[in-house]
């Protein structure tokens, strides 16, 4: 059951994302930028070729090659049952969607589009599916470490009584 869910919820989650670039194709490309608020955010349409900030622009077909294979290699994983439900689990979900939405842009378009662009500091130009790889990865790094320390702290206590 929680496999069945998590597809829809991978599945909502792409299609907002498309939504999304869908309008800001329409009603931003045109325009080029609009000004939400002023010295701090602001929509910027761009493409997109490569990665994370752009990086690897000329290798747009590699990193959909590389892209598909670890989110084929999450989502097994999600559905293989081997990983109970919980933070980890909702990361990865978070990542593989996010993951999907992007490569759906650099398989049909060529390129991904960015469209978030914040003022107040200098940083790269970015889309809701960033922010769902970026959250996800976040979790997962924070659980991770949480889980390890948890787990040494166990270990070293269990060790105490055995001696």
């Amino acid at each position: 059951m929680i496999q069945f869910l998590t597809v829809i919820v991978i599945a909502v989650l792409v299609v907002i994302d498309q939504l999304i670039k869908l309008a800001v194709l329409k009603y931003l490309e045109p325009i080029g930028s609009l000004t939400v608020i002023p010295k701090v955010i602001q929509l910027s349409y761009l493409e997109n070729t490569g990665a994370a900030f752009g990086s690897f622009g000329k290798y747009t077909a590699v990193l959909s090659v590389f892209t598909a294979v670890i989110l084929a290699v999450l989502i097994i994983f999600l559905l293989s049952k081997k990983l109970k439900f919980g933070v980890a689990y909702s990361a990865i979900t978070l990542i593989v969607s996010g993951g999907l939405g992007n490569l759906i842009d650099r398989i049909f378009r060529g390129y991904v589009i960015d469209y978030i662009e914040p003022l107040f500091v200098n940083f790269a130009v970015f889309n809701f599916a960033d922010i769902l790889v970026t959250v996800g990865a976040a979790i997962l790094i924070v659980y991770l470490i949480y889980d390890t320390a948890k787990t040494s702290k166990s270990d070293s206590s269990k060790g105490k009584k055995d001696e």
